[in-house]
């Protein structure tokens, strides 16, 4: 879904309705320094914050940050200090404390367990992320973008609070080097906190090919617990198809029998595994139960429920654009830095803001580590000032086409920076899976409708769901 857009009050409520509530993990310590730069309506932050196990990071994160009547207009965000192989202790703990703030809130008021979604691609703040929201108890990481191989070995290490590291892709470094991002709890945590073990959640990698689902099985450095097979049709970023790219006359990625998942060697592998892309409705459940599967994973309609952490005017715009026919959805294979294929909400108008915005790279969450020629590293990101990528030995047509995920993504969310320069706000970049332009019939008989109602709808029919 995106940044914040499953976020504690969405995950909340799902997990109420007895199925599995999942945060999104991404930029969410950006989230919570902005949520608290607004004022923390309702307190929510601050009733988390004052049960954070670690002393004193609390409260300096509140005296940074906590600003009880909220930003004026015009006043843009205060920033954290962009993610790099080595950072900070103080800028670990802002990361550690945010998850725990989102899992903790996530968690609040009954006993059903919650998840939590990184992407791996984003190597550099995982690990904080993953301590803070086992620090909270969290069941269920999920983890897609990427080859979490890794990932299973950290969570060993990060439940008995050892120190745990990840191989760190640099761009041009020689062969037999390896660097590392590490991160060790004792820097963090008191000795008496690191006395208990963690409960070590379940792990579940996204797979877009039976054939990786067999290789995170069998070679990864930890037991792996289960899959999200993820198709085409998902929002957010999609597995680019198999083969020589080619493209649709709408300039779209075209993927074809490669890119069906083998549901019979999934099942031969004897791991539970949930269905996701093109799944929300009540024939896409009971379809995935007679597949092998244990259940679906839904993103769209849920994203566009009342409890979901879409600003209410954006969503009540796209759904209306859903509704009249206005609303297209593109899968982009240039628009994220990334390099993966990345579906966008086009509304009327919206083409022409994202041509016009001027290139601004303040978050850097999507930067790539490159190795130069004299041997120092520099980060990079396609999305940034041309010239600016240019200077660090990027080719300039990899810039072509590519939007700011981090900062369009916070916008979605009611976060967006404020820009001095051109006295505006940054626009939204919103993602959605296939499903959305099927929705405008569930519309008609579920206005306004909230994730329980979701959840009534997806079981229909089905006796048992899993």
């Amino acid at each position: 879904m995106g940044v914040a857009v499953s976020d504690w009050r969405l995950a909340n409520a799902v997990a109420r309705a007895g199925q599995l509530g999942v945060v999104s993990g991404t930029l969410l310590d950006t989230v919570m320094v902005r949520r608290l730069q607004d004022g923390d309506r309702g307190g929510h932050l601050r009733r988390a914050i004052a049960e954070f196990p670690i002393p004193g990071v609390g409260e300096e994160i509140l005296r940074r940050y906590f600003n009880p009547s909220g930003r004026a207009p015009g006043v843009p965000y205060k920033l954290l200090p962009m993610y790099k192989q080595s950072v900070s202790v103080a800028r670990q703990r802002v990361t550690v404390l945010a998850n725990f703030v989102e899992i903790w809130l996530a968690k609040e008021g009954h006993s059903s367990p919650i998840g939590l979604n990184l992407l791996t691609k984003i190597q550099l703040p995982n690990m904080p992320s993953l301590y803070g929201a086992m620090l909270a108890g969290v069941a269920v990481v999920i983890m897609g973008a990427g080859i979490p191989r890794e990932m299973p070995g950290v969570l060993d290490a990060l439940a008995e609070h050892r120190p745990a590291r990840l191989r760190f892709d640099v761009e041009g470094l020689p062969r037999d080097v390896a660097e590392y991002v590490e991160f060790d709890p004792s820097t963090l945590a008191p000795p008496s906190l690191m006395a208990t073990p963690l409960r070590r959640p379940a792990f579940l990698p996204v797979v877009s090919a039976a054939s990786l689902a067999m290789t995170l099985a069998r070679k990864s450095n930890g037991r792996v617990d289960g899959f999200i097979v993820e198709g085409p049709t998902a929002g957010g970023h999609n597995a680019p198809p198999r083969g020589a790219l080619q493209l649709s006359d709408e300039g779209e990625p075209i993927y074809g029998e490669r890119d069906v998942v083998d549901l019979g060697k999934m099942r031969e592998l004897g791991l539970p595994f949930w269905l996701a892309g093109g799944r929300g409705s009540p024939e896409g459940l009971r379809d995935a139960l007679e597949s092998g599967a244990a259940g679906i994973q839904v993103g769209t309609l849920f994203a566009y429920c009342a409890e979901s952490g879409l600003d209410p005017a954006l969503r009540a715009r796209v759904l209306e654009g859903v509704v009249s026919g206005t609303a297209k959805l593109h899968t982009d294979p240039r628009a994220s830095p990334t390099g993966y294929p990345f579906k966008v909400v086009e509304l009327p108008g919206d083409a022409a803001q994202a041509t016009a915005r001027e290139r601004i790279c303040d978050l850097g969450y999507l930067r790539v580590a490159v190795r130069t020629p004299e041997g120092r590293t520099v980060y990079r990101c396609p999305s940034e000032p041309v010239d600016a990528y240019i200077a660090k030995g990027g080719d300039p047509a990899d810039t072509e086409g590519r939007r700011c995920l981090c900062n369009g993504l916070a916008a979605n969310v009611g976060l967006a920076q404020w820009r001095a320069a051109t006295g505006e706000e940054e626009m939204p970049l919103v993602t959605s899976g296939d499903d959305l332009l099927q929705m405008a019939g569930f519309l008609s008989s579920h206005p306004g409708y909230t994730a329980a109602q979701a959840i009534d709808y997806l079981s229909a029919g089905v006796t048992a769901p899993r």
